[in-house]
């Protein structure tokens, strides 16, 4: 990769702790700048982030995401200001309001105005890490006589939200430091990046400021056929098991009738049916899988689109943690 290459840590909760921090501590070693810990239905991010600190000496490290249901926002401002003041390089904070799959299933809590709360709480958020008195009085959160007991951060902490469709993406670029993007091909960025740089104008801001990540499931392996397999399975489970956003987003991106299809083959237990159009149709315009050099090919098209700042290396959830590291080692060589 010509980037400076970031790391998503797997989704799939891996045979304990120490797996995780060994990764981690293993992308240190290979030149990885960032690590991104996701909060799905493994180990939360937060205790995991917190570990890793005592392992690695430099790297930066981020959420993404923790969602906005499940903490409040002056818990995740507290939560951002003491993984800061332990992360031994820069740290950020990536929220954003997931989906009714995971806080209505999952956390049994009403998905409700996902984008107003997503503000709010970034709002809220800057507010309570400035280190100063909140008082705050929005449509969904209000907040009096709030401060931080412990210092401030020197610098303040930035913000990155989540989103995949259009006013996602515009709010992200109206209140976030940073946005993060998930299963999107070269034309859907194109795309979204006009939403992030409008909702950008609106707020006042320039877009050039505000730092554009994109998640890419990625696997190589020596087996070709099967590292393009686990991440078409990989692909296959979000857009037929994850709710409706993921298939609504890549719907929307062009691919119309092919997700229907896909969807529609998956939810019915036609899943090798489902997995096959995805290797054939979709799988090289939203993933890099196959041998090394595929993988890296791939990457570098996307890293040529204007307007992406970094890619983190993410991986598909039925990989082996051999064939997790062995795709960590072989993008940067």
């Amino acid at each position: 990769m010509r980037r400076d290459p970031e790391v998503h840590l797997p989704v799939a909760a891996q045979p304990n702790i120490e797996t995780t921090l060994d990764f981690i501590e293993r992308a240190e070693d290979l030149g990885y700048g960032h690590v991104w810990a996701p909060e799905t239905w493994g180990r939360d991010a937060v205790s995991t982030l917190a570990a890793a600190t005592s392992r690695v000496e430099e790297i930066g490290l981020g959420t993404s995401i923790l969602n906005v249901y499940a903490r409040s926002p002056a818990l995740l401002g507290q939560t951002a200001v003491t993984l800061a003041e332990l992360s031994p390089g820069p740290f950020r904070l990536g929220i954003g309001p997931s989906g009714p799959a995971v806080i209505e299933s999952w956390h049994g809590l009403a998905y409700e105005h996902p984008l107003r709360r997503t503000r709010e709480t970034a709002e809220i958020i800057r507010a309570v890490t400035s280190g100063e008195v909140v008082d705050y009085d929005g449509d969904i959160f209000s907040l009096e006589g709030f401060r931080l007991r412990c210092e401030a951060p020197d610098e303040p902490i930035p913000v990155d939200v989540a989103g995949m469709g259009p006013k996602a993406v515009e709010l992200a670029g109206f209140v976030g430091d940073g946005w993060h993007a998930l299963m999107m091909t070269p034309d859907g960025l194109d795309t979204r990046l006009q939403d992030l740089r409008r909702g950008a104008k609106k707020g006042g801001r320039s877009a050039d400021a505000i730092r554009v990540t994109l998640s890419m499931t990625c696997c190589a392996l020596d087996d070709a056929h099967r590292a393009r397999r686990l991440v078409a399975e990989h692909i296959g489970f979000y857009l037929g098991s994850m709710g409706p956003f993921y298939a609504r987003s890549l719907a929307g991106q062009g691919y119309e009738e092919v997700v229907e299809e896909i969807v529609t083959a998956w939810r019915s237990d036609h899943r090798a049916e489902a997995v096959e159009r995805i290797e054939t149709e979709l799988l090289d315009d939203l993933a890099a899988a196959g041998d090394p050099t595929q993988v890296r090919t791939n990457l570098e098209r996307f890293e040529a689109i204007e307007g992406i700042d970094r890619i983190a290396v993410s991986f598909p959830r039925g990989a082996e943690p051999a064939e997790t590291i062995r795709t960590l080692e072989s993008i940067v060589r």
